[in-house]
């Protein structure tokens, strides 16, 4: 939960754009299936996951620790209770609490993969759905999911990645202009917060204003057939598995239409959430398979009509280094290995004690 120290201001982020939009389009729309973001340490993650949560009205912030289990995650049932009074007791858990809020996971790729799955779920649908011994209770849980993760510090495996709405990566550096500008800012909150935040008090109340509108709006904004055209050619050039890529894109694109006051959805909302939408489903290009499947050895090229250049390497001495497929693998060669008859091989002679 919150922990009521004061928050920095989300108007104050220096350096981070992209991040900022695709924060507010999930705190627009939570359907879209939250936001991951990739990067190194430093780079302001956990903090404009905390500035956004107080732009919402609830203003509710729920940190997921690593360590939680599935019953502090869903919350549970008192079955108890429900055999001898009939009643479901039910018992809130991390989830119930985020509700209108933010739910933030930090490091999620070292989180166990049943609750990334369970959690992705939940912030898909908004609605969190608990069963126990025949008992069960649902409640509406729409929240902001944010989850963080240093690619140094391991991978999450792609049926999860593709769970995640959006993502943005971070870049590892930054120029000295915008460094300067992130730590001079950085300086003046930690001298003085309250002082900070009420200098930065009009620009939290225009962007809070203008989540609530596009809120509003988004039912009014509605997706034409070139936009569907649009978005399943992006998909197929990214070679994404499933369907979910498209719905994720339009919803950001209606959000990033909504974000913006329009009337309708146009083809240039599409392109700016694109990447966001794309970046961590996109499949391998073409060309790499391709030349990975020229890498491996191919027996009907090594088979000639007298059957003398088989396992032979070099066999095929006119061609030249260019027309060789290149490896991008950096595979050596193949070395010819001898075959010797059994009775041919003398054992070593023992060592008397």
């Amino acid at each position: 939960m919150n922990t009521g120290s004061p928050a920095f201001p989300f108007s104050a982020l220096h350096g981070q754009s992209d991040l900022q939009t695709a924060l507010l389009l999930a705190a627009i729309d939570p359907l879209i299936g939250g936001v991951l973001i990739q990067g190194p340490r430093g780079t302001a993650k956990s903090t404009s996951a905390r500035a956004l949560a107080d732009l919402l009205p609830q203003g509710q912030f729920v940190n997921l620790p690593l360590g939680a289990s599935e019953e502090q995650l869903i919350g549970s049932l008192d079955i108890e209770a429900a055999l001898q009074n009939g009643r479901v007791d039910f018992r809130p858990g991390l989830l119930a609490r985020a509700h209108d809020g933010v739910l933030y996971v930090d490091e999620v790729n070292l989180l166990a993969d049943h609750l990334v799955d369970l959690l992705l779920d939940v912030a898909a649908s908004g609605i969190n759905h608990i069963e126990r011994d025949g008992i069960s209770h649902r409640h509406e849980a729409r929240f902001v999911l944010v989850g963080t993760m240093n690619p140094e510090e391991g991978e999450l495996r792609p049926q999860l990645l593709d769970r995640f709405g959006l993502m943005i990566a971070l870049p590892a550096q930054l120029d000295a202009t915008t460094r300067q500008q992130i730590v001079r800012t950085r300086l003046q909150f930690d001298a003085d917060p309250r002082a900070f935040l009420l200098q930065a008090e009009p620009q939290q109340q225009s962007l809070r204003q203008q989540i609530l509108a596009a809120r509003q709006r988004l039912a009014q904004l509605h997706f034409c057939d070139a936009l569907h055209q649009q978005v399943s050619e992006l998909c197929c050039a990214a070679q994404v598995e499933g369907v979910r890529a498209d719905l994720v894109l339009l919803r950001a694109a209606r959000a990033h239409a909504a974000l913006q006051q329009r009337d309708m959805i146009c083809a240039q909302n599409i392109e700016a959430v694109a990447e966001w939408a794309l970046a961590h489903r996109r499949q391998a290009p073409a060309e790499l398979t391709n030349a990975r499947s020229q890498s491996a050895p191919d027996a009907s090229a090594s088979d000639n009509t007298d059957g003398q250049s088989r396992n032979r390497p070099n066999a095929n001495t006119s061609a030249t280094p260019a027309a060789q497929p290149e490896n991008p693998w950096g595979a050596l060669p193949a070395e010819p290995t001898p075959i010797l008859p059994l009775n041919s091989v003398r054992p070593l002679p023992l060592k008397k004690p």
